[in-house]
């Protein structure tokens, strides 16, 4: 239980860097594609549109994403605030300060809600607009003095030091020791935190500076993951077997490596596959000199291709290549020589139990009207478990709305909520609705009772 809830506390605190960049990947993109076009060593060279690379790095893209730091605390008072602040790290330091609105973002927002509720019911009839418009500026000026002095400088120290030792590594050519510590996250649901609050900053920087990174890459590369699935189609059984034909279409060309992590989670023997075809693809993008504009969001091929700057596809196919050839060796080894398993339903029945099904049921009094689809991001896989899952209810006529959201923002009014297993205990602090816990979004047997379920309790009330 103690495993678990930690688990789940390092899931939420990764979820919430990933809710501040999440909503703002397109910015990013956007840059990149300036970057790749119009730097001096771009497709299109051009010294006018080159000025916006600059100016869009340093201010834009951190102030929008303190913004929306400051926004998931305390909506849009937060966001100001967190603004507010941000400029002060901004100002206060001679890097892209990416970590540093993504702390000044949330400590603006944690800040006025904790005014604006002290104020509450204290202000005078009247005066409200000028209580609430005083209070945010001059709280939110002490705080980007405050984030000037000493935020700014400090989380520009920490990120040379977290640079030098990422350098080293590049240096001494052991880059690829990065996938002992980034290919276990993953499967813990930890992928988007570490791709997106540590190697996207990092990355950020030295494309600023080379046109690309390598940092892009380190964290995202679609080949450990198809090899995985290539080998469980090949060699897998039961329920995996069948599955992995479809979810490696959509992990390697929709960029959705969650579809994968159960098929690791299932053999953790496959964690192995996952580090050597991790540090392949890295070693290969490092020797080849290979990097991207801009972070791969979501991580398919496609955006691989796309980031990728001028003169670089062929490292880029290489690592990938790399990655899917070492995993698919290693994972077929592990799945060729183990034991047959006691049941084709292992694939089910490895990582979770369902623990509200019969709220789908006949004979309960809260009926079913909204199901929630949730996941870390609320963007990959549980949009589409949503829009299957919905598209199957369509068909068969019943009438209930199917929607997807981030772990953090499940609605009040959803009476039933559909996440991975091993999201249970994060899912558990957010809300107390029934669940059904699967272990794939899309081919999972327990959506196919609930589906069973609820076309069964629509045709009695329509027998009614």
């Amino acid at each position: 239980m103690a495993n678990k809830t930690m688990r789940a506390r390092v899931q939420a605190f990764g979820g919430f860097l990933t809710a501040m960049v999440i909503p703002n990947i397109g910015a990013f993109i956007a840059w990149g594609f300036i970057t790749a076009l119009f730097i001096p060593t771009g497709w299109m060279p051009n010294a006018h549109f080159g000025q916006l690379v600059g100016p869009m790095i340093t201010y834009l893209l951190p102030l929008m994403i303190g913004s929306t730091g400051g926004y998931l605390i305390a909506e849009k008072r937060g966001a100001v605030m967190g603004g507010i602040g941000t400029i002060g790290v901004i100002v206060g330091a001679d890097i892209p300060m990416f970590i540093g609105a993504m702390v000044m973002g949330p400590l603006g927002g944690v800040i006025i809600k904790y005014i604006d509720t002290k104020l509450d019911k204290r202000i005078p009839a009247g005066f409200e607009m000028v209580v609430n418009n005083f209070s945010l500026g001059i709280v939110g000026m002490f705080l980007c003095l405050f984030a000037y002095e000493v935020i700014g400088p400090a989380v520009q120290q920490a990120n040379h030091l977290v640079r030098a030792g990422i350098e080293s590594l590049v240096a001494t050519g052991y880059l690829p020791l990065l996938s002992i510590i980034n290919e276990p996250a993953k499967v813990l649901f930890l992928n988007n935190a570490i791709d997106q609050g540590v190697y996207y900053p990092l990355g950020m920087q030295d494309t600023a500076v080379n046109g690309r990174s390598v940092f892009f890459m380190v964290a995202s590369n679609p080949g450990p993951g198809l090899g995985i699935l290539l080998a469980f189609s090949l060699f897998g059984q039961g329920m995996s077997k069948k599955s992995a034909p479809g979810a490696m279409i959509i992990h390697f060309l929709g960029g959705i490596h969650e579809l994968y992590f159960p098929y690791v989670l299932m053999k953790p023997l496959m964690i192995i596959a996952m580090i050597a075809g991790g540090m392949a693809g890295i070693y290969v993008f490092d020797l080849m000199g290979a990097g991207l504009v801009a972070g791969p969001s979501p991580g398919s091929i496609f955006a691989y291709l796309a980031l990728t700057p001028r003169g670089g596809f062929a490292g880029t196919l290489a690592g990938v290549a790399a990655g899917t050839l070492v995993s698919f060796l290693i994972a077929a080894l592990i799945l060729k020589t183990e034991k047959k398993q006691a049941t084709e339903d292992s694939f089910d029945d490895s990582q979770r139990q369902v623990k509200a099904l019969k709220a789908a049921g006949k004979g309960q009094p809260q009926p079913i009207r909204h199901i929630a689809f949730v996941c870390d991001a609320g963007m990959g896989s549980s949009a589409m478990g949503a829009t299957t899952f919905r598209k199957r209810l369509e068909k068969a006529g019943v009438p209930i709305s199917v929607k997807h959201y981030a772990i953090e923002n499940i609605p009040p009014e959803a009476d039933l909520i559909v996440t991975h297993s091993s999201l249970e205990g994060r899912a558990d602090r957010v809300s107390d609705k029934p669940k059904v816990l699967i272990s794939n979004y899309l081919g999972d047997s327990n959506l196919d009772r609930l589906l069973e379920q609820l076309v069964a309790t629509h045709s009695e009330k329509e027998a009614v």
